[in-house]
């Protein structure tokens, strides 16, 4: 049986190389195309696919948000991510979000369908940049406890989102506060973490609050 894939990606042209490498390979289908995240949250409910390739640079809703408000109407979906962005802050926020993988957009054919079965089977593929961005992020020291201490009950509320990926926007809505407000918070967070980006912040956040057996598991 075919895996049935979605695309998602605001370029037509490579909207359609994509959906045409699919459709001629055998054991994939093109379900449906998609130029927007709104069209994509619209849509793919309607045909379900297995896999979604989806952009994060999109007209309107970028792909992380589309990836957030889509996981819980087909929670069984892969997302892989298929993007030219290698920011760490786009990684975390789109695995964040509920995506299984993170392609770059010049992976050859062979190698994205190879990604496509990887994530259907369980998987979570990455591109070797990727990939490699992740563990150096994981293997940054720990905070110490004091450090983490020091926030306070609405700081570490802040964190705790960022971590989830919410945007500084979502954050302010979540907690209602002002967008100021949510600025302020996150940089009383970096001076008492002693980062400086919210990478960084989101790296010392997740080594801290997962056990060493996890945290050895996903090196």
């Amino acid at each position: 049986m075919s895996i049935t894939v979605s695309i998602v990606e605001d370029d037509s042209q490579v909207r359609g190389s994509l959906a045409k490498l699919i459709d001629s390979s055998p054991g994939f289908r093109c379900l449906s195309r998609h130029g927007s995240a709104e069209e994509a949250l619209k849509e793919i409910p309607k045909v379900r696919p297995q896999v979604v390739l989806m952009d994060i640079n999109l007209p309107g809703l970028n792909g992380v948000e589309c990836v957030r408000r889509l996981k819980p109407q087909l929670p069984e979906i892969q997302v892989i991510m298929l993007t030219v962005y290698q920011n760490t802050d786009h990684i975390f926020n789109a695995l964040a979000a509920g995506a299984t993988g993170y392609m770059l957009k010049q992976t050859p054919p062979a190698e994205l369908l190879a990604a496509i079965k990887e994530v259907q089977s369980g998987g979570s593929p990455m591109s070797s940049h990727i990939a490699r961005k992740i563990v150096q992020s994981f293997q940054r020291p720990a905070p110490a406890a004091s450090e983490s201490a020091n926030l306070s009950p609405r700081e570490a509320e802040v964190l705790d989102l960022l971590a989830k990926g919410f945007l500084y926007k979502e954050i302010a809505e979540q907690m209602k506060v002002s967008y100021a407000t949510v600025h302020t918070h996150i940089r009383h967070i970096y001076e008492k973490l002693h980062v400086r980006s919210r990478t960084e912040a989101v790296a010392k956040h997740l080594g801290q609050n997962r056990p060493p057996a996890e945290l050895a598991a996903t090196r």
